[in-house]
C-alpha cells in the first residue's frame, strides 16, 4: 500500500531538501513549496494527507495559509504540522487558533519527524 502525499512548505531549501530526504526514506510521497501562495495550490491540486508549514515565509505566512486551509470551503483538509524557529507559548496557542495540528520547533530532531507524522495520520483516519 503506497503512503499518503506529504507538502513541505519552507522557504529555505536545506530544510526543504532535509524534511523531503527524511520522508521519501520513510516511504511517502513528497511536495515542496517554498512560499504560502504556492503552498496554497499546492494543497488544492495535490491534496496532501499532511503539511509541515514554516512560520516565516515569503507572499504569506503560515499562519496565514492555516487559517486558509481551515476555512475555505472545499479546501482538503490535511493535517498541519508548523515548522519554526520561534518558540513561544504565543505563538503555540496562535498556531492552534488557525488549525495548526502539531507545532515543532527549529531545530528538530530527524527522528522525531516520520514518528510524528505517523501518529498524526492514525489520529486523523
Amino acid at each position: 500500500m503506497q503512503k499518503p502525499t506529504i507538502l513541505v512548505v519552507d522557504d529555505s531549501p536545506l530544510i526543504l531538501r532535509i524534511l523531503s530526504t527524511i520522508l521519501q526514506k520513510a516511504g511517502y510521497q513528497v511536495v515542496t513549496a517554498q512560499d504560502g501562495e504556492e503552498a496554497i495550490e499546492k494543497v488544492r491540486d495535490v491534496r496532501p494527507a499532511l503539511i509541515f508549514l514554516d512560520v516565516m515565509m515569503p507572499k504569506k505566512s503560515g499562519y496565514e495559509v492555516a487559517r486558509e486551509i481551515r476555512t475555505q470551503n472545499g479546501m482538503p483538509q490535511p493535517r498541519i504540522i508548523m515548522l519554526t524557529a520561534l518558540d513561544h507559548d504565543v505563538d503555540v496557542e496562535w498556531a492552534r487558533r488557525m488549525g495548526v495540528d502539531e507545532f515543532m520547533p527549529k531545530p528538530f530532531n530527524p527522528s522525531q519527524i516520520t514518528q510524528r507524522v505517523e501518529a498524526l495520520l492514525k489520529a486523523h483516519v
